[in-house]
């Protein structure tokens, strides 16, 4: 069962996303909050699998910072940004903060709730219209993956997780994700199987 916690600083949003995924059989909601400060107090004293962070509450904490510190707790959950926000600072931003997945609200439920099983799992995962945008930007600059990526792509086709690979390379989980993300847009795919096979096909692993 995927604990869920819900942070949105309107609450038709946080009503909705409730009524939506409560009704999952492997998803219960465990709380929702109207702010970044209360979705980290709400995660050090209650067991969450997965957070679905919106990035802008107002005054106090974004939604990135909330996450970054969401992600120094001692048991992290992981958090899914749900947003309306798609520039390339605020999804590299969040990204960066420790965020394993970006998506926008006006997402079809069934790839939401597509999204929050594979998020809960540590899976990095994008919108097809946030994957479109990261994609145009990083072709504008170099399509060619790095060093770095290669190795990490390399592990990925092991079948290596995000925290095993960041072992074996002496990473953080968050680089490791955040090199994901760069991988998925150069390659133009949204998921690790896609991006091992379009690799493949390009003879970059």
């Amino acid at each position: 069962m995927i604990r869920l916690l819900l942070a949105d600083d309107h609450a038709i949003v946080r009503a909705g996303l409730r009524a939506l995924l409560d009704g999952g059989d492997d998803i219960t909601v465990v709380g929702d909050v109207p702010t970044g400060e209360a979705a980290v107090a709400f995660c050090a004293t209650t067991p969450v699998d997965l957070v679905l962070m919106d990035l802008s509450f107002g005054p106090g904490r974004s939604g990135a910072d909330a996450t970054a510190e969401l992600r120094a707790l001692p048991q992290p959950p992981n958090v899914l940004v749900v947003t309306n926000y798609d520039t390339d600072a605020d999804i590299l931003g969040a990204i960066e903060a420790g965020a394993c997945g970006y998506i926008l609200k006006d997402t079809p439920p069934t790839e939401l709730l597509a999204a929050v099983r594979s998020a809960a799992e540590g899976e990095s995962v994008l919108s097809p219209a946030v994957a479109s945008k990261l994609m145009t930007r990083v072709r504008r600059a170099d399509t060619t993956l790095s060093a770095r990526e290669i190795e990490v792509l390399r592990l990925v086709a092991d079948g290596r997780s995000n925290r095993e690979i960041a072992k074996v390379l002496f990473l953080s989980e968050t680089t490791v994700k955040s090199h994901l993300v760069h991988i998925y847009a150069k390659l133009g795919v949204r998921s690790r199987t896609s991006a091992v096979a379009r690799a493949r096909e390009q003879g970059a692993i």
